[in-house]
């Protein structure tokens, strides 16, 4: 059999498995619900547990409940029952993942909520295990085939595990209103972080600002685009931005009058004349993921930033790109 053969079966696996998954959903309509509302309205932390791969997803699952508003982080079960169970109180949920439901290490997390009255939340495949049994709210999953060709290593009941539990944090984040807002708040770094910025924190503004007034001549707009080297002036009247001027709206218009004089062409012609109306403009509130869709969607370089209709910055792809948006 060959690799791709392998990798295709597997992959197929996979699917099937999501797909048993996504079909047991109604059957577990009112334990969902019982989940998300317990996380939703706790006072204190989540705190997720599991062991072995059960422990791999289990970490990436505090991460992912963390970075979306939950105070969340992963507890080993091996060091709870050495002392890191001083760091769960009353008022936080526990979420335990365990396909077999029967995780030996796990009994004393267990055993502890039950003293201390924390509610548990059972992540399964054993609707008959132990640590269902014992759970405040039990989300059994169905019984599914691992990928693996054995049925042993576990492949399609941990990617089963991650898919539940994202939704679980979705589901948490819609709840609690959790906006692109918050998201900037949590992940102030990488291409995320910058991708949640708005435009005014990276716009070009104040002296960096290509403007000229509509009545100024055509010959001032060709030196405001030598000086800013932004290949794009906002041509305004009273203020008001009412057009733009680019690199190649000047030479367009140069190549229109050849046969005119150069003081015709460059001094006795305004810029209003020759300006482009109508051009896109941001708001200063817009994300920066968002302003980057806008130029690659228009196939434009630039764009200025309105407030109102008084021009405020400039956004241009360079800047994006140098800023971490993609």
């Amino acid at each position: 059999m060959s690799q791709n053969t392998v990798i295709r079966d597997a992959i197929s696996i996979d699917r099937d498995g999501l797909g048993a998954l996504a079909e047991a959903l109604p059957g577990m309509e009112q334990a969902l619900a019982d989940a998300v509302d317990l996380i939703g309205r706790m006072e204190g932390r989540l705190i997720v547990t599991g062991l072995g791969k059960s422990g791999h997803i289990a970490s990436k699952l505090a991460a992912t409940f963390a970075s979306t508003g939950t105070p969340a982080y992963f507890l080993h079960p091996a060091e709870a029952s050495h002392g890191d169970l001083g760091m769960v109180q009353p008022s936080d949920v526990i979420l335990a993942l365990s396909w077999s439901g029967e995780t030996s290490e796990l009994s004393d997390v267990i055993g502890y909520a039950k003293r201390r009255s924390v509610p548990l939340i059972a992540l399964t495949g054993a609707g008959d295990s132990t640590l269902a049994r014992a759970a405040t709210v039990a989300l059994v999953m169905p019984k599914v085939r691992e990928a693996c060709p054995h049925n042993l290593a576990p492949t399609t009941s941990t990617l089963l595990q991650m898919a539940l539990g994202d939704a679980l944090a979705i589901a948490v984040l819609q709840m609690k209103g959790f906006s692109e807002e918050s998201f900037h708040g949590f992940h102030p770094g990488g291409s995320l972080g910058a991708a949640l910025k708005r435009v005014s924190e990276i716009m070009h503004e104040g002296d960096a600002l290509p403007l000229i007034d509509g009545g100024a001549p055509v010959m001032a707009a060709i030196g405001e685009l030598s000086a800013k080297g932004h290949g794009i002036v906002g041509v305004t009247q009273a203020g008001r931005l009412v057009g733009v001027i680019t690199d190649g709206d000047v030479r367009r218009y140069l190549e229109r009058n050849a046969a005119s004089t150069m003081q015709a062409a460059l001094h006795e012609t305004q810029a209003q004349d020759i300006m482009t109306s109508g051009s896109v403009i941001l708001s200063p509130l817009v994300m920066v993921g968002e302003a980057l869709a806008t130029l690659q969607a228009r196939r434009i370089s630039a764009a200025f930033v309105v407030d109102g209709d008084q021009p405020v910055g400039l956004i241009t792809m360079l800047r994006l790109l140098n800023r971490g948006a993609a």
